[in-house]
């Protein structure tokens, strides 16, 4: 994980996104495509990506309509495998957080012990 933005549970996922977003790409410039699901789709997320980074492109990864039962979607996984990694941290499990910043910094240690675990795997 390379950014998170942590805000309300009344702020739609497609407004989210373009907060997160926006906050990422002055960090990552280099970054030019974005593969979201299909809860950021539709004409209100487009425009206000057009708006604030009108270089970025973004691909909706949709699950097919002649799919029946569990399917592996492309791009998609890497997100899910994430997410599933994140949550064996017990902290990320619930919402016990009263702050954004406090719930922000347990992400972000989460990541970290996972991006050691990963790099010590891989020189042994």
């Amino acid at each position: 994980m390379i950014h998170a933005v942590v805000h309300t549970a009344d702020i739609q996922d497609r407004d989210g996104g373009v907060l997160a977003l926006s906050t990422m790409f002055g960090l990552y410039p280099f970054l030019t495509k974005v593969f979201a699901d299909g809860g950021y789709q539709g004409a209100k997320f487009r425009k206000a990506l057009k708006k604030m980074l009108p270089e970025l492109s973004v691909e909706i990864v949709k699950r097919s309509d002649t799919a029946k039962g569990f399917v592996v979607l492309p791009r998609r996984w890497v997100v899910e495998r994430t997410f599933a990694w994140l949550n064996r941290c017990r902290r990320l499990a619930k919402d016990f957080e009263n702050l954004h910043r406090s719930a922000l910094a347990y992400i972000r240690l989460a990541s970290i012990r996972l991006m050691v675990r990963k790099l010590c795997n891989s020189n042994g």
